[in-house]
């Protein structure tokens, strides 16, 4: 660890394309993968639930159908698209971008919203295991279709699919993100086409956009009522990527992509299968692929394939954004984050988050060996993010839009309900797999909670140790035991008006001070991105001391040369190969007695101890590097 504060990298958006179609056909590529790839698992595993094992009935058929337009309609559609979406920060949104908005307008001193920040991010990781391995997996039963001999090699074809994903991705998606789009466009134009020929076959399906069918099914229907609930959920396990995903397109693209391709094709797929299982229940094995005649099955298994393997990339590289996000909020320790392009700022890869994204997605894969067992651990992660959005936007609505607490609990209530009813119906699922994201989840959760609290802890034991800047230069001055040496020195700390530890040191045991020595500390502010003319601010102390400030955004990469250079001019010149940089390599020791729990302790030093090194996260050139080692006991 050093002294400076930690600054963590996260994804800037990409630069956005020229024009409002290309922002629009990217988003349906990137945006809405997951939520588009639903229709292979989520109306067969509903309606299986619904029919608990028995015959399937016009009753179910309908009654779910019902549940699914209307889940589609309520969840993505009024409180993704019409209201969450507003709730941005500066054109950014997610969990993480909602904490670090309500903690600026509450001024950090709302705990609870960081546990809920903290919460959501966790939650999603347990998302973005699990949905590769049900979108890929669901894919490729489609061979079933073709032929039964496909069949025992479904498993390690969706295997061999995820590693190769998971393999290149160290090679960037640049260079194939282009097609995102245009082949989520023809997947949507595929489905929409499949369902609206079988449609033709029974229009009696449309009485389901009747929301009375869906409240007489789960009046009627009791404990399979409630398990198909959480199954309809599915449905819209990709909706907070419509939030998540702004800054990358912006609102309107996200939304009109929504009102004219995404919904409409989701629609009439549902409608497509549902009309064909009514006079085909039997076909409830597999209705998505159905819904093609039997030369298009294998042309179909193929774009399903790629449609799902876009869905997980969505996800993987939602993974490495987030990760870089909690990162330079001081959520979690420093880890590599390698850039992919040289054009495209969002394009990033975390090794160690991609291998054990990779352990984890094979291990479902394995250990379930189906889509429709892996559909029982899908979707309390999903819904648990959805209930935490909730709570947050109430509080957007009351300390950022100045809302009534009287107008802002009318509107959020009826949305914070309907989350809570998936929430229950999921909770069902717990013992056939929902344990899983939970634990994930739960697990996250104490690693940021254990790292945020042990950062705090050694922080304020630094500054305990640390001299006053002023009283320390007073008491050089002057000093004739202090050899002067040519050259800049840059110090980077956390508290600007402290005598940085790395500095001490290298008065102690080298006896040296540079002819300019330069105090820095980095900065995350509570904005996704700071302007270039707010980046850095420094303060001439005397002839040999100033003092530096470089700010950073929680979606920008810190470069601490490109910043300082940036300053030249201002009464400082500034060249890489005539300074030095001094951090402080902290060691953490468990201390007995500690003020953490002992494997809270014990958890915090070994995250420390794999956490990468400050030069190479800040970006400075390793030859100009110079680390002074402390050991702290926490």
């Amino acid at each position: 660890m050093s002294d400076a504060v930690i600054a963590p990298q996260t994804a800037t958006p990409s630069h956005r394309p020229s024009s409002f179609l290309t922002l629009s056909l990217g988003s349906i590529g990137i945006v809405y993968g997951d939520i588009g790839t639903s229709p292979l698992y989520a109306l067969k595993e509903s309606l299986t639930a619904a029919s608990a094992g028995g015959a399937l009935t016009s009753a179910m058929v309908l009654g779910v159908m019902s549940l699914v337009l209307w889940t589609l309609i309520v969840i993505v559609t009024l409180k993704y698209v019409l209201l969450i979406m507003r709730a941005d920060n500066h054109g950014e949104g997610g969990t993480l971008t909602l904490m670090a908005l309500l903690q600026h307008v509450m001024h950090r001193r709302f705990a609870a919203i960081s546990l809920l920040g903290m919460a959501g991010a966790a939650l999603f990781y347990g998302d973005a295991i699990i949905t590769p391995a049900i979108s890929v997996l669901s894919a490729v039963e489609g061979l079933k279709l073709v032929t039964p001999a496909f069949d025992p090699y479904i498993l390690p074809l969706a295997m061999a699919i995820l590693i190769g994903l998971f393999v290149v991705q160290f090679l960037g998606t640049a260079a194939v993100a282009a097609w995102f789009g245009p082949i989520m466009l023809l997947w949507f134009g595929v489905m929409a086409v499949g369902g609206i020929v079988n449609l033709a076959g029974d229009l009696s399906v449309l009485n389901a956009i009747n929301p009375l069918y869906g409240i007489d099914f789960l009046l009627h229907h009791g404990h399979a009522g409630l398990i198909a609930l959480g199954a309809v959920f599915l449905t819209v396990t990709g909706a907070e990527a419509l939030y998540a995903d702004m800054g990358h397109f912006g609102r309107k693209p996200i939304r009109v992509a929504w009102f004219i391709v995404v919904f409409p094709a989701l629609a009439l797929c549902y409608l497509g299968q549902g009309a064909m299982l009514l006079h085909h229940p039997e076909r409830l094995e597999n209705p998505f692929f159905f819904l093609f005649p039997e030369w298009a099955l294998l042309p179909m298994v193929g774009l399903a394939t790629a449609a799902t393997i876009i869905a997980s990339q969505a996800v993987i590289s939602g993974a490495y954004s987030l990760t870089q996000q909690a990162i330079q909020l001081g959520l979690l320790p420093r880890m590599e984050i390698r850039r992919t392009s040289e054009t495209e700022k969002g394009q990033i890869y975390l090794p160690r988050v991609n291998w054990l994204l990779l352990i984890a997605v094979l291990y479902l894969v394995f250990a379930f060996k189906s889509s429709s067992a892996l559909a029982s651990a899908y979707g309390i992660a999903v819904t648990g993010t959805m209930v935490i959005t909730s709570i947050m936007a109430y509080f957007v609505m009351r300390k950022c839009w100045h809302w009534s607490a009287a107008v802002a609990a009318l509107v959020i209530t009826p949305f914070i309900a309907v989350d809570l009813i998936f929430l229950m119906a999921n909770m069902l699922k717990i013992f056939e797999g929902g344990w899983i994201p939970l634990l994930i989840g739960g697990g996250l959760m104490a690693v940021m909670i254990t790292w945020r609290r042990g950062s705090k802890i050694v922080a304020r034991k630094t500054v305990r140790d640390e001299v006053d800047l002023n009283d320390f230069i007073a008491s050089i001055s002057g000093s004739s035991s202090i050899s002067r040496v040519r050259g800049v020195a840059v110090f980077l700390t956390g508290t600007p008006n402290s005598t940085p530890t790395s500095l001490m040191h290298n008065l102690k045991h080298n006896k040296v001070l540079h002819e300019k020595n330069v105090i820095l500390s980095v900065v995350t502010e509570d904005v996704p991105r700071v302007p270039e003319h707010e980046r850095s601010s420094i303060e001439i102390v005397n002839d040999r001391f100033s003092r530096m400030t470089l700010r950073f955004g929680y979606m920008e990469s810190p470069n601490v040369p490109k910043g300082i250079a940036a300053c030249q001019g201002r009464d400082f010149n500034f060249d890489i190969m005539n300074t030095s940089f001094f951090l402080s390599r902290r060691v953490i020791r468990p201390a007995t007695p500690s003020e953490m729990p002992r494997w809270q302790s014990l958890l915090f030093a070994n995250m420390a101890k794999w956490a990468d090194d400050a030069s190479l996260y800040f970006r400075i050139p390793t030859g100009r590097a110079v680390e002074v080692g402390m050991q702290i006991n926490a």
